[in-house]
């Protein structure tokens, strides 16, 4: 297949973009490089044959007709977003602007294409988001793919309404879509504003490791490489017109993560121990979430797809991951926001 990914050099994006290549696809990596966005994440299939990089805002309809036309692609997955919940809450137009209007203009732009193109049935538009669409659970409970939405934030509301419009074009238009949900992400090429990464380069610095609340909150933390082989399999054997959760089957409440971490930066830089040392406790975020869990059994009963890293077995090679890859996050430490408190606007 051809693959247009958007987003493809960011976090989650990249990975399906390796992982893509590596199993045969050729993929047009189409990404504006926000402060998020790294092309070194993509640096191993760089020279490639089958990949191809071009730098579009999914907000400019030229631009994106003209990248259909040249590329003539088989499906689309729509990554491209903007993700941190701290940064919407200062900033919540920029959220609005891309993950509202960018889908719109990216829809409009696969439509064009695949009405020129005749309606081909086999094409795609797979639309991944998250479950934070879903608002909020208490201690019992799980998300399926029938909750109800209630966003939270101005993050998770922008989610929601891309998440709508997709599903609109495809009952208004016939376009043949797949959505997918997805748990909490970590792994390798992790952006260092989001909470694993913090934990790790502050405790390898002796900096303060700070944790919001009394770090009760519940999330369910999904292996991005786990994560990226999920969705290249809800593009190809997903049933048009349907969503389906992606979870890692690994909850954990913040601090408990958090003290994993430390446990693992014991054991791989004893010298500094205990980190546990440095964690403190901050205020809270505005309207946090206090838990979110996947019900994953659809995904599960119809396509065959399960997680296959454990908790532990993720954090330990994450930690690895940074601690052999220095040059890939020092750089990045100087970008806009990282390393401060954001998200304190009440």
């Amino acid at each position: 297949m051809k693959l247009l990914v958007t987003g493809g050099a960011g976090f989650i994006g990249s990975a399906v973009v390796r992982q893509a290549v590596a199993a045969g696809h050729a993929v047009v990596n189409v990404d504006c490089l926000t402060y998020a966005a790294c092309l070194e994440n993509v640096a191993s299939v760089a020279n490639s044959p089958l990949y191809t990089f071009a730098q579009v805002d999914i907000r400019d309809s030229a631009a994106l007709a003209q990248v259909f036309s040249q590329h003539r692609p088989d499906a689309v997955m729509h990554l491209a977003a903007e993700s941190h919940v701290d940064r919407s809450i200062d900033g919540p137009g920029a959220f609005i602007d891309t993950n509202v209007r960018g889908t719109y203009t990216l829809l409009e732009a696969a439509r064009a294409y695949w009405q020129d193109q005749g309606r081909p049935d086999a094409f795609r538009f797979h639309h991944i988001s998250t479950d934070e669409v879903f608002g909020s659970l208490g201690a019992e409970g799980q998300f399926s793919e029938t909750t109800p939405y209630d966003p939270r934030s101005p993050y998770s509301a922008s989610k929601a309404a891309s998440d709508h419009l997709v599903r609109a074009w495809h009952h208004t238009y016939g376009l043949p879509v797949v959505l997918s949900n997805c748990s909490n992400n970590y792994g390798p090429f992790h952006f260092p504003e989001k909470l694993i990464p913090v934990v790790i380069l502050n405790a390898l610095a002796g900096r303060a490791i700070p944790v919001y609340g009394q770090g009760l909150n519940v999330r369910d933390w999904l292996y991005v490489e786990d994560h990226a082989g999920a969705l290249l399999m809800v593009l190809q054997k997903g049933a048009v017109g349907r969503s389906y959760n992606i979870g890692g089957e690994n909850e954990a409440r913040n601090i408990d993560l958090v003290r994993k971490i430390c446990a693992i930066l014991d054991q791989r830089r004893p010298g500094a121990a205990p980190h546990d040392r440095l964690i403190e406790f901050v205020t809270d975020r505005p309207g946090h979430d206090l838990r979110y869990a996947i019900d994953a059994s659809r995904i599960r009963d119809e396509l065959g797809w399960r997680p296959s890293v454990t908790l532990d077995e993720g954090l330990a090679l994450t930690v690895d991951w940074y601690l052999a890859n220095e040059a890939w996050w020092q750089p990045l430490q100087a970008r806009q926001g990282v390393g401060q408190r954001l998200g304190v606007t009440t």
